[in-house]
Order: C-alpha cells, then sequence, then structure tokens
C-alpha cells in the first residue's frame, strides 16, 4: 500500500493544491492520500487566517470528488503547536507496512533544513515534492544525501503559481476567484472569512480607480506583512481603509464632529478624515491601523511598523510611476526603514528643488529616520 500526507495551512484550499495531489497519485502509484491541515503553525502567529474547523471544512469540500483522498483533523484536534514530524509518525503508527511519502511544494525544500526533527521526519516517510514542471536544482539534491544521507522525490507537476495569500486579500475586495472551488468560495462566503465587516462600506466610499489603487496597496501590503513583523490582518485592514476619507467633503454628516488639525494641506486632509471614518463610522478599535491610516500620508516621528509598511504600500504599489520608484520597490522587499529613508530623502529633495513647503510631519519623519537607520548601519560599520 502506498500512501502521502499532504500537510499544510491550507488557508484557503485552492485549485493548484488539489491538482498537485492528483499528480502525486499518478507519479507515485498511490492508493490513498491524506490531507492534513495543520492546527496552530508554529512559523504563522499572525495572519487573517480561517480557523481550523473551517479549514477541515473546505478541504472536505475541494477533495470532495477524490475518493482515494480523505482529509484528517489529525493537527486540528492536537493541543499546541503543530509540526509535521510528530504528524509523520502518528501516520508511520496508524500504517506501519504502508510505503509512506510526505507531500510538499518544491518551494518548500530549501526551509525543510530548519524544520523541527528533519530527521525524524525522513525516518517516517520520504519527501515528495510537487513543483511546477522543472525539478528542483541538482545543488538541492546533493545537499540533502548530504545531509541526510537520502534524496527527495520530483513529482511532475506543470501547475501554477497560486498564493493563498493574495487569495486572502482578492476575497476582502470582492474580487474573481478562479482558483477557489466554487462550493469553497461559497463556504468563505457564507461564513464571512478573510474580511472585516469594515472594509466593502469603506471601499463604497471610494471612486473605483480609487479602489484599485487601496486594493494594490493591500496586495502589496500584505505580500511583506509577514516579514516585517506585522500581523496580516492589520495590514489588509489599514490598506483597505486608507484612503476613504479621500472623497468626503469636509461638511459631510459622515464627519460630523471632526476636526483637522490646524496647517493641513488639502492633499494631507484625507489622512486624518480616513482615521476618524475608520474609528467612528467603521468602528475599527485597533489603535496602531487607525495609528498607520492617520499618517499614510505625512508619515511622522516614531512610526509603526505597520505605519512604515502603509505609507511605503501606498507610495510604491504597482499603479504608481514615478522616477526612482524600482529602486525604492527593492528596498521595500530587503529593508523598509532603509526604504523608508530613501523615499523620504528622495521626497524631501524634489519638494526643495520645486520650492514647495514640507508639511512638518513629514519633516520629522525625515529627520527620524535618517537618525535610525544611521543607528542601524553603524552596528555593522
Amino acid at each position: 500500500m502506498k500512501i502521502a500526507i499532504f500537510g499544510g495551512s491550507f488557508d484557503p484550499v485552492h485549485s493548484e493544491h488539489v491538482r498537485c495531489a492528483v499528480a502525486a497519485k499518478e507519479a507515485l502509484g498511490l492508493d490513498k492520500l491524506i490531507v492534513v491541515p495543520t492546527g496552530i503553525a508554529p512559523h504563522k502567529q499572525w495572519g487573517a487566517s480561517a480557523s481550523g474547523e473551517d479549514r477541515l471544512a473546505m478541504c472536505r469540500i475541494a477533495f470532495r470528488g477524490l475518493d482515494w483522498a480523505e482529509v484528517s483533523d489529525a493537527e486540528v484536534r492536537a493541543q499546541g503547536a503543530s509540526y509535521t514530524y510528530l504528524t509523520c509518525r502518528r501516520f508511520a503508527a496508524l500504517y506501519p507496512d504502508a510505503e509512506r511519502y510526505f507531500l510538499v511544494g518544491e518551494d518548500m525544500l530549501e526551509d525543510f533544513f530548519t524544520w523541527r526533527e528533519p530527521d525524524d521526519i525522513l525516518s517516517h516517510v520520504m519527501l515528495a515534492a510537487c513543483g511546477r514542471g522543472y525539478g528542483a536544482p541538482e545543488r538541492l539534491h546533493e545537499r540533502f544525501r548530504e545531509r541526510f544521507g537520502k534524496d527527495f522525490l520530483c513529482i511532475p507537476f506543470t501547475g501554477e503559481e497560486v498564493s493563498s495569500r493574495m487569495l486572502r486579500v482578492d476575497l476582502a475586495f470582492g474580487k474573481p476567484t478562479e482558483k477557489l472551488d466554487g462550493g469553497v468560495r461559497d463556504y468563505i462566503l457564507s461564513h464571512g472569512l478573510y474580511t472585516h465587516p469594515a472594509i466593502a462600506p469603506a471601499l463604497a466610499l471610494e471612486k473605483e480607480a480609487r479602489r484599485e489603487h487601496s486594493y494594490r496597496v493591500a496586495r502589496m501590503a500584505v505580500a511583506r506583512a509577514s516579514s516585517a513583523g506585522v500581523e496580516e490582518g492589520k495590514a489588509l485592514l489599514a490598506a483597505a481603509l486608507h484612503d476613504c476619507g479621500k472623497y468626503v467633503p469636509s461638511d459631510s454628516p459622515l464627519l460630523k464632529g471632526f476636526a483637522a488639525p490646524d496647517g493641513v494641506p488639502a492633499p494631507v486632509l484625507h489622512q486624518y478624515t480616513g482615521a476618524y471614518l475608520a474609528e467612528h463610522l467603521f468602528h475599527v478599535e485597533e489603535e496602531d491601523v487607525l495609528d498607520a491610516i492617520r499618517y499614510h500620508t505625512s508619515g511622522r516621528r516614531g512610526m509603526t511598523k505597520l505605519g512604515i509598511l502603509i505609507y511605503l504600500a501606498d507610495m510604491l504599489e504597482e499603479g504608481r510611476t514615478f522616477p526612482g520608484v524600482e529602486e525604492l520597490r527593492d528596498w521595500f522587499y530587503k529593508d523598509l526603514n532603509a526604504c523608508l529613508y530613501h523615499a523620504l530623502r528622495q521626497q524631501d529633495a524634489y519638494l526643495k528643488g520645486e520650492g514647495k513647503p514640507i508639511y512638518p510631519l513629514t519633516d520629522e519623519a525625515y529627520r527620524w529616520i535618517a537618525e535610525v537607520v544611521k543607528r542601524e548601519y553603524s552596528k555593522f560599520a
């Protein structure tokens, strides 16, 4: 008997997960595939994720047409963090005489060396990597053989790159999601997953072009959130709402009780009205989200990680075109503080060159981040 364990967050499960499973059955001659959604993933401590029960339900819908596949609640029911070596031990005990495989995405192979107890995993299963038709490089095979004394298998699979993280953004913005099973999408919508009740009404205040801008900001912010140490859900919410005050006139009943700070130029005002609407109309309570909205155009001294993320994503999203934007985007994915410094330095030089005034908060932000970057780089001097 041949079985494969297919672990992952499946948050949400999508069509490429199912296609990978089918490719694995064909390549390995599997009798059974066991889909195991993670419980509490040790590497995933934040994010706009669905509960274990919801992910189990979605996996059962997505794999319902494959009679050789079953969905296991082993990790969801377990207490504590999910570790692959414990899951592999469990199924080795249940299927001691089976030829056992553990199915992973090819992009996870580089990280396998850092997993908890990788030798223990390989003592119970053979690793089978599902890629995109190219196969893993020989250097990685050599590294495996040198480190573990055994190799992994590559499953021929010509799939598409689909990010569950970006699917979550698409769902929050009501975008088409062709990579989701219709039943899975219906489940997500009926259970209100991967969104916030403030997002749809806030986007309704924006013109269509501005909603598309907010969508691009959200994609960029969410793509960088995890590596920046920012909660995905907060990055999504702040990005989706950052421009909600853009087209609300100051005499609108929606802004009753709002008072703008003194000396705010017109292009900056919407950051303050947006934060006011987010708090008083859409009932956003997270202060760091409100702060990110409140200063997303001007910046400020002592910006939070979330604030920097939204400020830069707003400036650098893929629809923006200005001299130096590509270089700043490179910095965005390498070092957010350095990116903010270069962005503000460029803006400062431009305004001075044009003889235009610099908003005081922006000037303070530039001076502050210059100090921060100087301290950071002096550590390595």
